[in-house]
């Protein structure tokens, strides 16, 4: 078809008509056929739903990052504020006691502050564990996907010492 058969992209004529429709099901398909289908379908799904939680996740990151931009800009003005304060604070207390004394005063404070905190967060940084439950989860997988893992379980499980036999035993060894 050339270019001047087409108006707007359309085209103005059809060469052929199709007398099937070639993306109808067959009437008896085979199983492999519908298999390969439905396999084919969840395929297409996830990756679809892949796609959908990382567009939203990176728009939720833009946003975050966004938001977090402004939180460090008023943290840093508010650590730069926190000068004229001290400074004030030193100011007033000159009103009582010598000026030297006064930012002497002002200064053992903001040491007292400072290790106060530092104690506060050495002792919460010293309950870090680390990812305990997923190392444990980690180390079991080996075992899970090892043929006869629940036999061994089995055995400990019985009182007596012997196998358990009866509805929970599998014996294909899975």
């Amino acid at each position: 078809m050339s270019s001047s058969d087409r108006k707007n992209g359309v085209p103005t004529t059809v060469t052929s008509i199709p007398l099937v429709d070639p993306h109808a099901p067959k009437p008896d398909p085979s199983i492999g056929e519908l298999v390969k289908d439905a396999t084919a379908q969840v395929s297409t799904l996830v990756r679809a739903e892949v796609e959908l939680a990382r567009a939203e996740i990176t728009r939720d990151v833009k946003k975050g990052l966004t938001g977090s931009v402004f939180f460090i800009s008023a943290l840093v003005v508010l650590f730069y504020s926190t000068f004229f304060f001290f400074f004030f604070l030193a100011e007033l207390l000159d009103m009582w006691v010598w000026r030297w004394v006064a930012f002497l005063i002002v200064f053992g404070i903001m040491v007292v502050v400072t290790a106060i905190l530092a104690l506060f967060g050495y002792l919460k940084v010293r309950r870090i564990r680390g990812p305990r439950k997923t190392i444990e989860s980690v180390r079991e997988i080996p075992d899970a996907l090892t043929p006869g893992h629940d036999k061994a379980k089995a055995v400990s499980a019985g009182s007596d010492g012997k196998a358990a036999t009866g509805p929970t035993a599998d014996p294909s060894g899975w």
